[in-house]
């Protein structure tokens, strides 16, 4: 006796649908990144500390060194690099804010910016650590309301 085929009294299986398309960031998509190696991770940790430690010219001379060799640290190094010159930026027009407000206010005026002076470098420190830390977990970190120069 002839076994009957079950294909054939089955309609086919349906066709799965295009996948979603991927979303784009910073010209890699997202979630596509090329592996880090620990060094990558440890020299893109680095940049960021440096900007504690020695203002824009740590980071600027690993950036300098590295940005070829390391897509990630070439990554980190313009993000540490960028929200330096922006926090300089900001800080400037705090202090240049500052100077005219004292002089209208012939001197009284300075106490109303000055817990701005207090809480704008604990903030700065607190990004720069953020950053530090997801550099060493291989993340493709990006700081808040940075101006993107480099």
């Amino acid at each position: 006796m002839e076994q009957e085929n079950p294909y054939y009294s089955q309609s086919p299986p349906p066709i799965p649908a295009a996948p979603p398309p991927i979303p784009m960031q910073l010209g890699v998509p997202h979630g596509h990144h090329p592996p880090t190696t620990a060094d990558d991770r440890s020299m893109a940790m680095l940049c960021h500390l440096l900007t504690i430690l020695t203002g824009f010219i740590g980071p600027l001379i690993l950036w300098l060194v590295k940005k070829d060799t390391s897509p990630f640290v070439n990554h980190h190094g313009k993000e540490a690099l960028n929200f330096q010159i922006t926090m300089f930026l900001v800080s400037l027009i705090v202090v240049i804010a500052s100077v005219v407000i004292a002089l209208v206010t012939l001197g009284t005026g300075i106490f109303l910016l000055f817990p701005i002076f207090m809480v704008f470098p604990i903030l700065i420190l607190v990004a720069e650590i953020m950053a530090c830390v997801a550099a060493n977990r291989g993340e493709w970190y990006r700081y808040p309301c940075c101006i993107r120069i480099l």
